[in-house]
């Protein structure tokens, strides 16, 4: 097993990284708290996997859990949502010595957070991420939200769990689609953070996609690694941990004007990346051989590297980057790469020239469409 810390002071918690975690939540969740009542929130994809175990490890560790399941998919992680959860945590009496623990992928665990940051002011939660995306970024961090019809993320808090436990032997059970999303925050780490885990994934790519066990625990360690050193230096994000963010403010628009349903998030950041990618070649300099590198990784991976939009939709896709959390004065900013490894947050973009670099990764069409069926 490998573990990560995330020194946050009186927040600072642990990452467990390894096979077989499922069944040690309920003695992890007593090492820590001393209530008995605590709920469950997952899916309906997940919770048929591994929902039993783990309620059955918090019984035996003398809990009294909760099941709350909501429908799989972006669409749940909503005010309408959240509030279903609060009326489920009453029922059941969830009081303030009580937790939560966030059963699934990155929806789960981001709506998870935020029923637990703001029921009775705030309980404690627990991260127990099943998808590649949410054990290599979302679950840890403490940013947890929903999305309005506006934008995603546009509410939300910051709340750091008390422990995230990534079992490896959830990922062998996660649809080929769903894990190559999760592969584009993988790569991310590479660009905004540490060229030779960019070199290593070029490598590694075919055997990351077999899900070989030791290549990928390496992997996953290595970016939960590198966002707990970027969260201990800023963790409200006013300024290094917006590095996160590259790709994301062409990616979270797109996942906007499509309705959160045709696109998972890590497809939608991959179109975003390489779109950015281009975008620091023509403001920062990154070279064309670093950006040829980065577009040939993703589709390496078998992420979408273009969208299919037509006119409209590409208004569309300007106005929701508009309503993006990170633009200031109505300026829309972006995170941009000087080299691999190195990026620069707040890079200002004229228009013409967004326009200019989106026509190199947009294809008119009369609709968006995903870039291949789920398996």
């Amino acid at each position: 097993m490998r573990i990560v810390n995330v020194p946050l002071g009186e927040r600072s918690y642990v990452i467990k990284i390894g096979p077989g975690l499922l069944n040690t939540i309920g003695r992890e969740c007593r090492g820590i708290l001393s209530g008995k009542r605590c709920a469950i929130i997952s899916d309906a994809k997940v919770a048929p996997w591994f929902g039993r175990q783990v309620k059955e490890s918090l019984v035996k560790a003398g809990f009294e859990p909760e099941m709350i399941v909501v429908p799989a998919g972006e669409r749940s992680k909503s005010l309408k949502s959240a509030e279903k959860c609060y009326d489920q945590l009453a029922r059941h009496r969830l009081e303030r010595k009580s937790f939560i623990v966030a059963l699934g992928g990155g929806v789960v665990g981001d709506l998870a957070g935020f029923v637990a940051a703001t029921y009775l002011r705030g309980i404690p939660f627990f991260q127990v991420p099943t998808t590649l995306l949410a054990q290599v970024d979302s679950s840890a961090g403490g940013k947890v939200g929903v999305n309005l019809k506006a934008g995603k993320n546009l509410v939300g808090a910051f709340r750091q769990p008390r422990l995230v436990l990534c079992d490896l032997d959830t990922l062998r059970t996660l649809p080929m689609r769903e894990y190559r999303a999760g592969l584009a925050e993988v790569i991310k780490y590479g660009i905004i953070y540490d060229a030779e885990l960019f070199g290593r994934l070029e490598r590694d790519m075919e055997k990351l996609l077999r899900r070989v066990p030791k290549v990928l625990a390496g992997v996953i360690a290595r970016c939960c690694e590198i966002k707990a050193e970027v969260v201990a230096q800023d963790e409200t994000e006013t300024g290094l941990r917006a590095i996160l963010n590259f790709g994301h403010t062409i990616g979270h628009a797109l996942e906007a004007i499509s309705h959160y349903g045709k696109y998972l998030h890590g497809e939608a950041i991959s179109i975003g990346q390489v779109a950015a990618a281009k975008l620091s070649g023509e403001i920062l300099g990154l070279a064309q051989h670093d950006i040829g590198r980065i577009e040939k990784l993703f589709h390496r991976a078998g992420l979408p590297t273009t969208v299919k939009l037509n006119r409209r939709q590409q208004k569309m896709l300007f106005g929701a980057m508009k309503l993006d959390k990170k633009v200031s004065a109505g300026e829309i900013k972006f995170v941009l790469a000087r080299r691999i490894g190195k990026v620069e947050i707040g890079q200002k973009a004229p228009i013409s020239l967004i326009e200019k670099i989106l026509s190199r990764s947009v294809t008119h069409h009369a609709s968006v469409v995903a870039p291949h069926a789920r398996r």
